[in-house]
């Protein structure tokens, strides 16, 4: 059984103005809009890195759920860390077993997802989903909550994958074992868990936000390009740092 970085989301008060800078500094564009988070009360737009995707969401409506998580972390930021796996029921009755509560889930013919809550996992949104029918699991294959093309959008003169999340908790220790627990995985003395094809790592809160998903690592074929174009609207923040709806982005 494996697991995978597929999608990090993001939470941001107004959707175009950040979804705008994303795609001029990082070199990406928007595969997909999906009118299914309407339910939600939200809209978003999808932008793959490589073979995974960015997503941000924004509250269209009152009191949703993306709004309360905007409040309590004090503005623009990570909301979700979304991985793919190869064998969902496994999983499912893991967290069943465990206690974790399931915030969100459906099962269709072509997808399984699932939602944990984060006041069980700690951190953020943890979220554990498969794709199922042909090449669903093939790392460059379809991926429903991007569309049925997303593949058409792919941009790799800038940035070409995401290799980390950064997940900033009052315990970094405790949560890092939860969430190790949770995905059958082993978690390391430096509190971080290697998925197949990224890293997850659990460190203290140091800049002022509460617990939350507050970076990405992206690996870049023109940095110079990220680094030139965040300076120009003010979100360089060092050589090899970005920032950007809330999130830092570290570029290797």
């Amino acid at each position: 059984m494996w697991l995978r970085l597929r999608q990090i989301a993001l939470v941001a008060e107004k959707l175009a103005p950040v979804e705008r800078q994303l795609c001029d500094v990082l070199g990406i564009e928007v595969c997909y809009r999906d009118p299914g988070v309407g339910h939600f009360g939200l809209e978003n737009a999808l932008m793959p890195i490589g073979n995974q995707l960015l997503e941000v969401v924004a509250p269209i409506q009152e009191n949703t759920a993306g709004g309360r998580y905007l409040d309590r972390r004090g503005g623009d930021g990570g909301y979700m860390v979304i991985t793919q796996c190869n064998d969902h029921m496994p999983q499912r009755a893991r967290v069943d077993e465990m206690g974790v509560r399931i915030a969100y889930k459906f099962d269709r013919d072509d997808y399984r997802c699932m939602q944990l809550h984060p006041k069980d996992t700690g951190a953020t949104f943890f979220e554990i989903d498969e794709q199922l029918g042909e090449n669903a699991h093939a790392p460059d294959g379809p991926w429903e909550p991007a569309g049925p093309d997303w593949q058409r959008a792919k941009k790799t003169d800038r940035v070409t994958g995401i290799v980390a999340a950064e997940l900033q908790c009052d315990d970094p220790a405790s949560v890092g074992a939860k969430w190790a627990e949770i995905a059958e995985l082993p978690v390391s003395g430096s509190h971080t868990i290697e998925l197949e094809n990224a890293t997850l790592r659990f460190v203290p809160c140091t800049d002022g936000r509460p617990e939350g998903l507050g970076g990405i690592d992206v690996t870049c074929a023109d940095k110079a390009a990220v680094l030139a174009a965040a300076d120009a609207i003010g979100a360089k923040r060092s050589d090899t740092q970005v920032y950007l709806c809330g999130m830092r982005i570290n570029l290797v």
